[in-house]
């Protein structure tokens, strides 16, 4: 392992759960829920949880839920993991407010997707970045996601940010891995991967870790891939990531993450309910089906 592994190890994990957030069929957030999936997480050596990020539905969630959430989680996990905010808008002043709420909150550190829908410049994105960087005393991971945001954060980008002695890493889910590797090369960030079809490949190029949605059902398995990885065991890591190839493609391919992770969760008893938050909908049955078949053939003994 290397020392900027180490140092990411140390600021946010490297197995990393993007959580989801349970709801009551009212939509309004279910206590109980969240209790029982991060008593999960954590018994499936979820190591860094992020909290209010894209699974966990951040567009409809207010800055009141936001806090909120990061507070019940902070108390949930009693420092047994690191507890990441998601606090990324559109809007940097209120960017710069949600990252000093989670500070106040107690998380541990900040993701920090780039600026959706307003569509800035490079500079742009680089002057709303180092705004929120510059509004706490914690570590931030910088979130690029253009199939989301409508851009995507330049190498140039990346490599100007990571200059700034709080913004640390970096979760791709860009999917380019010559751009990841050539920044991983010129930076000292440490690279996390964001989608989970590809969390092998990443790994194999040098990434620290993953920030995973399908890992709110599997952690376990993720620990065990970054483990086989690390070890030089690539024959291990080829057969954990196609054990995952049916979940992996009923969660992430079927329609949208979130509503997925929920489903599955739902249906293995840890959240209640798998309600979601217009304009997001719960899954047609042929996705059901898929994604139940999937789940059995995880829990099939090997």
């Amino acid at each position: 392992m290397t020392d900027q592994q180490r140092t990411a190890d140390r600021l946010f994990g490297s197995n990393l759960v993007a959580m989801a957030t349970p709801m009551q069929p009212d939509g309004r957030i279910s206590e109980p829920g969240l209790t029982n999936l991060v008593d999960h997480l954590l018994a499936s050596r979820c190591e860094g949880i992020v909290v209010g990020g894209t699974t966990g539905e951040s567009p409809t969630l207010t800055e009141a839920e936001s806090a909120r959430l990061v507070r019940t989680v902070v108390a949930l996990t009693r420092n047994r993991a690191r507890v990441i905010a998601g606090v990324g808008t559109y809007n940097t002043a209120e960017s710069v407010q949600r990252a000093r709420e989670a500070e106040a909150a107690g998380a541990d550190a900040l993701l920090l997707v780039c600026p959706y829908y307003s569509r800035p410049t490079q500079a742009g994105v680089v002057a709303h970045c180092v705004a929120v960087a510059d509004a706490t005393e914690l570590p931030v991971m910088l979130y690029d996601v253009p199939a989301r945001t409508g851009i995507a954060m330049e190498a140039a980008t990346l490599i100007e940010l990571s200059g700034h002695p709080r913004i640390r890493a970096v979760k791709d889910a860009k999917g380019d891995l010559f751009e990841a590797m050539s920044v991983m090369e010129r930076t000292s960030l440490a690279y996390y991967c964001g989608i989970d079809e590809l969390n092998l490949p990443y790994l194999a190029c040098g990434a620290t870790g993953v920030v995973s949605v399908v890992g709110n059902v599997v952690a376990d398995r993720n620990a065990q891939l970054i483990r086989a990885v690390r070890s030089g065991d690539l024959g291990s890591a080829k057969a954990i990531q196609a054990s995952l190839l049916p979940l992996t493609a009923a969660i992430m391919r079927t329609t949208q993450g979130a509503i997925m992770a929920k489903a599955a969760l739902a249906e293995l008893g840890i959240i209640p309910h798998p309600t979601v938050r217009g304009p997001l909908l719960e899954p047609l049955p042929p996705h059901l089906a898929q994604l139940t078949d999937a789940l059995a053939a995880i829990a099939a003994p090997a």
